[in-house]
């Protein structure tokens, strides 16, 4: 079983920066998609930012030039860079991987890290 560990949230004040890290365990097979979601209160989930294993990179238009995803292969782990942080970016984050077996893709979720930016 595929778990998703993840760290790094916490209170912050607006314009400041946090890391936040996930990291999986429990599978052999290629990690493709590692991401961040977040879900603020009343909202629906949404991607934030995503990385695939060969690098390539997708955020959402709020995040893009504040944040940073990054990845390190070798130790299934995936990172957020938040830079420039506002209180709308106050929400529950959420790492998600998918993992592909025989051609078919798993989507694991953690279990989410809260992030609070305000004065």
């Amino acid at each position: 079983q595929v778990q998703l560990v993840e760290s790094g949230g916490g209170l912050v004040q607006p314009g400041g920066s946090l890391r936040l890290s996930c990291s999986a365990s429990g599978t052999d097979f290629s990690i493709n998609f590692m991401g961040w979601y977040r879900q603020a209160p009343g909202n629906q989930r949404e991607l934030v930012a995503g990385i695939r294993s060969g690098g390539a990179t997708n955020y959402a238009d709020s995040v893009k030039v504040r944040f940073i995803i990054s990845r390190d292969n070798a130790r299934n782990t995936v990172y957020l860079q938040m830079n420039s942080l506002k209180p709308e970016d106050t929400a529950v984050y959420y790492c998600k991987a998918g993992v592909s077996k025989n051609r078919v893709v798993y989507w694991y979720w953690g279990q989410g890290t809260q992030v609070t930016v305000s004065s």
